[in-house]
Formats: structure tokens, C-alpha cells, sequence
């Protein structure tokens, strides 16, 4: 029987920081990488593509970090507000 794999629909994926990371909030998975039971995603700028980093997938699912898709800044202050 095979492993489910985790986070599989992780490369190409669209996220929004709720902090800007050198500057920008959206960013897309353009690589992943497994290492022992840990998976990573490489975030690259939707602004600027040199501004790149690895991050733990498992992060992603922190709501108070990354939202996923591109959120409006409007859409940013409402999350941070609590307003639904």
C-alpha cells in the first residue's frame, strides 16, 4: 500500500503573509522538498521573483501567518480585525 503523500497540491499553490517577508504578502510554491517527515515549500514573490525562501509547509497551516490565495489588503485588515 502507498504512502499518502502530504501537502499534494502544494506546488503552484498561492499564499498571502499577514506580515510582509522582504517586502511582499502574496507569494506562490514553486518547489517543495521532503526531508525525513518534514515537508518544505520554496515561496517565491509574486512582485519580485529574487525575493525566494524555504519554508516548513506545516507553517502554511497558520492561519495568524499565511492565509492561502492572494487576499486583498482590505480582505489582510479584516482577517486581522476578526471581522468575518
Amino acid at each position: 500500500m502507498t504512502k499518502k503523500q502530504k501537502f499534494p497540491y502544494l506546488v503552484g499553490s498561492k499564499w498571502t503573509a499577514q506580515k510582509k517577508v522582504d517586502g511582499w504578502r502574496h507569494f506562490q510554491v514553486v518547489n517543495r522538498k521532503n526531508q525525513s517527515k518534514w515537508v518544505y515549500a520554496e515561496m517565491v514573490a509574486a512582485c519580485d521573483p529574487k525575493v525566494r525562501f524555504w519554508i516548513n509547509a506545516k507553517l502554511l497551516q497558520d492561519n495568524s501567518q499565511w492565509q492561502a490565495g492572494w487576499q486583498t489588503l482590505q480582505e489582510i485588515e479584516q482577517i486581522e480585525g476578526g471581522v468575518s
